[in-house]
């Protein structure tokens, strides 16, 4: 239930870690989300602002009750705003 929590949450503020990518300069990347777009998210890295492409990585993002959630980025694509409100079809 809290990934689909995630899928069609606000990802702003959550701690994310970059697991997985076809790009190996985004792996490693992590700290607070602190924007969204479509595409990408810009996760706050040492205290630069690192922009990654959503379709080329896996996420970790941890919630505020320290759970852990794996996430691949093509099931966050598109507008956040679109995004909350769009139907899962739950295949468990």
């Amino acid at each position: 239930m809290k990934a689909v929590a995630i899928v069609q949450g606000e990802l702003i503020g959550l701690k994310a870690k970059v697991v997985k990518s076809s790009n190996p300069d985004y792996v490693g990347i992590s700290g607070s989300v602190v924007n969204e777009t479509r595409n990408t998210l810009v996760i706050r890295h040492e205290n630069k602002d690192k922009t990654v492409v959503k379709d080329q990585a896996v996420f970790q993002f941890t919630l505020s009750d320290g759970t852990i959630i794996e996430v691949e980025g093509t099931a966050i694509l598109g507008r956040p705003e679109d995004r909350v409100k769009k139907q899962i079809r739950r295949r468990w």
